[in-house]
Formats: structure tokens, sequence, C-alpha cells
């Protein structure tokens, strides 16, 4: 879990089901027939969302390059599901940006480890956040040991309700077990990463000069130029409607410009124009182009919420929609501090992004203002007490959740996070950790399921329909520039299921190919396990992957027509076709 940050708390309305339907659809049993001309296939992109914008203007077309494969064996019986994917129906080019990762302040110096550099770099997440949650609003970049924070940032700021120590962190910082800004850049260029970075607006709250809000503007102008155009996207505050913020609340006995002790929406709209301002006159300095954006909440406050969270995004829209280019939002959701089940987990995958996303542009239309780009900067489950977080339950979630960030049309999203705390197993880290048994940086179950995803999901996402035995199983289908066509297809369920697969619109070709990623056997529900193609981690780890996922056979069979593929309970399958 984030240090120092107590989650909002998301109710989740989604349900699955698991009761059987009318009759299970017809078995094709490899009948069809392949198109007779290529001339069938005749796509037109859809216009750029909105909620995309320019974080498509990166966007680079896809080529698929068929793996090393072993034959594997299409599956017999009658299928309990058809899956139709028509090729002709894009959805959206898919952002570059929505692979995304968040990078932190207290996993160590990522640079001296070239194990997890090489496995993130394989990851390709092509955006990594920085500098570290709610860490960002206590953070002086260019704070050093011999200089660390501003005289007019106070010793002691509200924390939860009370004061305390501040515990400032700083870009300066060299010693091994931190992440220095210069090795944040160096991590980014040894990954073919770009930036995504989190100012310190909290400083505009606690500082004590008579001015805070200029002087946490000019310092983030300040990061701005130093920056010199190496990174575009740039976020002003971190969860700021968050009463465990930094600046969400401050001691008023030193404030020196009237602001009132706890936040509002409002207030931080009408800060952020001034940020905004001193930002883009920086970048204009340096001659660069930057994005900036803005915190709302994705969900009705709860009942209950405090005020402050009540009408957030009513009084940021208000006072900054017109000045930012885009928003950013933040789910991890699972229940808050919750034991969550299989199910629980699973369900939310695909139902949150849908909700969320319909939620912000409610909230906009209200107002009347106009739609923007969206940015989910932070996204993981919450779920604690089982060792979910590091189970390849937490990898399915993750590539039920990718797909619907594609289709719900998020611009930007970064996973949280790289590494972060073992905690008894309550770690949201992709990678290992100071976990007992494990070296540090041993991929976890959710790198496979998003290496995987990216690896067989191409750069357009297309339409396709399920006629299904259950609620089960969840499809995303796609096609690469360079004429494949695929689908991923998630399992949520304990029962096995056949899917009959048919691309409509589809010059096919000789050969489809598939990974199948499947848990191991220890911890019960929630194995800390995955096995690719039957291929599992090693003897002496016996946790997370195979080590050689880069190089592991994929399974291929002949594309004759219609595929059916057997699709085990609680499994994710990336199956890819072959153009003709």
């Amino acid at each position: 879990m984030r240090t120092a940050a107590t989650f909002l708390v998301i109710l989740l309305m989604a349900t699955t089901g698991c009761g059987k339907k009318s009759a299970p659809p017809p078995d094709n049993n490899n009948t069809g027939t392949k198109p007779a001309a290529d001339s069938v296939y005749n796509p037109t992109d859809p216009a750029v969302a909105p909620t995309i914008g320019f974080f498509q203007n990166d966007w680079k077309p896809k080529s698929f390059t068929a793996p090393d494969n072993t034959a594997g064996a299409a599956a017999t019986g009658t299928a309990t599901d058809a899956l139709t994917i028509d090729l002709n129906k894009v959805i959206t080019k898919v952002p570059i940006y929505v692979y995304g990762g968040n990078s932190n302040l207290w996993t160590q110096q990522y640079t001296a480890y070239p194990n997890l550099v090489g496995y993130v770099k394989d990851l390709s997440p092509t955006i990594i956040r920085a500098p570290a949650g709610s860490v960002s609003d206590i953070y002086f970049w260019n704070g050093t040991d011999a200089s660390p924070s501003p005289a007019d940032a106070p010793a002691k700021i509200y924390s939860n309700g009370a004061l305390a120590d501040a515990g400032y962190w700083h870009g300066g910082n060299a010693a091994s077990w931190t992440l220095s800004l210069g090795n944040y850049y160096s991590f980014l260029a040894q990954t073919n990463s770009t930036g995504i970075i989190t100012v310190n607006y909290g400083y505009a709250r606690y500082g004590a000069s008579t001015n805070p809000v200029a002087a946490a503007a000019h310092l983030a102008a300040d990061w701005v130029r130093y920056d010199n155009g190496r990174t575009k996207f740039w976020e002003i505050g971190n969860e700021t409607y968050g009463n465990w913020e930094a600046g969400y609340q401050i001691d008023e006995s030193i404030n020196q410009d009237y602001q009132p002790q706890i936040i509002t929406g409002d207030l931080y709209g009408r800060h952020v124009k001034v940020f905004a301002d001193s930002m883009r006159a920086a970048a204009k300095q340096t001659g660069a182009t930057i994005y900036i954006g803005a915190s709302l909440i994705d969900a009705p406050p709860y009942n209950g919420a405090y005020p402050a969270l009540q009408t957030w995004n009513q009084g940021v829209i208000a006072q900054a929609a017109s000045t930012v280019d885009y928003f950013i939002v933040h789910d991890y959701f699972t229940d808050y501090n919750t034991n969550s089940s299989v199910a629980d987990i699973l369900k939310t995958g695909a139902s949150v992004p849908t909700s969320g996303m319909s939620y912000v542009k409610q909230q906009l239309s209200a107002a009347g203002a106009a739609q923007k780009p969206v940015a989910l900067t932070e996204w993981n489950i919450q779920a604690v007490g089982s060792k979910q977080d590091i189970s390849y339950i937490a990898g399915m979630h993750a590539a039920k959740a990718l797909g619907s960030i594609i289709k719900n049309q998020f611009g930007e999203a970064s996973r949280w996070d790289l590494a972060n705390a073992w905690s008894s197993g309550d770690d949201q880290g992709m990678f290992s950790f100071q976990q007992p048994g494990v070296p540090d940086y041993t991929p976890r179950p959710a790198f496979y399921y998003m290496y995987y995803f990216q690896k067989f999901f191409g750069d357009r996402m297309v339409s396709d329909s399920l006629a299904a035995f259950n609620s089960d199983i969840t499809t995303y289908s796609s096609t690469f520039s360079s004429g494949q066509a695929g689908t991923v297809i998630i399992n949520s369920g304990t029962l096995n299921h056949i899917v009959s697969i048919d691309f409509k619109h589809f010059p096919a070709g000789s050969k489809y190919y598939w990974y199948l990623l499947t848990g191991g056997t220890d911890n019960g529900s929630f194995s800390g396990q995955v096995y690719v193609n039957g291929t599992g981690p090693s003897a002496s780890v016996q946790a997370g992957g195979p080590l050689t996922y880069a190089t592991l056979k994929s399974f291929a069979a002949p594309l004759t027509g219609t595929i059916k593929i057997t699709v085990p309970p609680l499994s994710v399958i990336y199956l890819v076709a072959d153009k003709k």
C-alpha cells in the first residue's frame, strides 16, 4: 500500500452472475470458411475520443511477429460460448500510454538493478509516473542533503488530522534506499519510457511564506525549466481531495494568505490556474509543449463523505475546466481494507473503468464543461488479508482492467506500482521487494498478464459480441496494423468453457497462436504463482512465473475456419490469428 495514504472508499455496484442462461450457442466445430478476398477487410478509424485527445498524438502502428511455437490442440466437444469479432468495426485506436506504471521513492535506485531495468524494458509500459503518489505533495525536486527544503516549509504539517513531523522528500537524495530524480530520468531512458510528473501542490497550502501559492507554482515552473522538454505530461498535486493528503488541512496560525483550514475543490481549482500560468510560461522559455492535469474523483462521494469531497468535482470544474488540458482520476477498484474474495475482485476489472468514465463525463456535462482527456494515473486493487495483491488473481484483474480502460477510452493509465513494500503480502508492487525468500524485483503474476496483453493486443480495439453460457467470460478483441487479428479471453468463473471464435471481414492466414495463463496451487484461492502454457516459476524461487517468458513457445494450430479453444477456470488466453 502507498506510504501515508488512506484510500477513498469506492462503492461498487457491478455484479457477476454465474447462472445458466438459455441454450448454449451452436457448435461450429471448425466448419467455417476463410473469406474469399482481402477486399472484405475495410475498417474505418473513428474520430479520436475527447477523453483520449492529445494522448493519441504519439500513437504508432503495431506489427505482430509470430512467436516460436509448438503444436497446440483445438478444443473438441460442444462450444459453450460463441465469440464473433468484426474487424471492420473499430472502437478506438489504442493509446500507447494505457500500459503505464508508477515509480516511488522508497524501493532503491532502480538503475542499480539491471534485472529490473530489463524486465521493465520488456514490459514496455511506455509511461512511468513520478515521484511517488502521496509523497509528491511533500517532495522538493531540487532539494539535497545539504539544502533539503525551503525555509518556508514548516517542520510540522497536518497528517490525518494532527500536526506531525513533515518528513519531506528530496530529488537530490542519492542514498541507495531511495530514487533520485536523476536516476528516475535515467530509468526512463533505459526502459524506453516517457514520464508523467506530479508537482508538489501541498506546498501551496502548508507553505508559511506570504504567498505560498506563488512559491509552490514557482517551484513547479522551475522543475519544468529543469526538465527542458523531457516530460510532456504534468499533474498538479496527488489526490488533493483526500483527507490523508499533505495540504488537505493546514495550520492556520502560520498561514499568511488567509487560506481556509480545509481545502475545497473551488480553492484547488483557483490555485491550479496559478500553477498552470507559471508552468506554461516556463515551458515556453524552453520551447517545450506540456499538458497539465487536475484531480477529480471518479465516483459519487460515499454516504457521509466529508464536505470537501462532496463538492470536489463541482468546484474544480467551475474554476479550472477551461484552464487544464486533462483530468486525473485514481481508483483502487475493490473495497478499502477488505479481505475481498476472488469473485469480488474480478467483477471490478471491467465495471470500474466503465462507471468511472461515465461519472466523469456526467460531471463535466452537468457543469456545461467540455469533455477533455482523462488519465487514470493510479490504479490497482486494495484487497488485504490473503495476499491478494501478489496473486495471479491480481494478474487476471489487471488484464480485465486493461481491456476496460481501452474500451472506455482513457487516454492514459498507470498501474500502482513497480515495487512497494512487503507488508505481509498486502503489497501492490508488480515486482517483489523485501519479500521473504524471493529476490528483489522478481516479477509477480501481474507482470506476466500485462506483458502478454501488450504483446498480443493490437493497435486498434475492434467490436466483438459473445453469445455466452453465463457471465464468466470477458473478451477484448483487436487488430494489428500488420494485418493480424486477435482476442483476449478471460474466464473469471470456476467452470470450464469452450469458446468458438469467428472473425468477420478477415483475410485469414494459416495459423493462430495463443498463450494460456493459469494460477498455481499455493496459498489457497490466491496463488502467488502463474503458469504460462504450463511452465511456472523456478523450483528455487516458487513465486511469480517463468523468467523465460520472452522465449517461451506459444501454442499454435491450423486456422481452417472457426476456432474453438478451451478456456479453463480462472484463466486468461491471449490469441492472435495470422493474416493471409
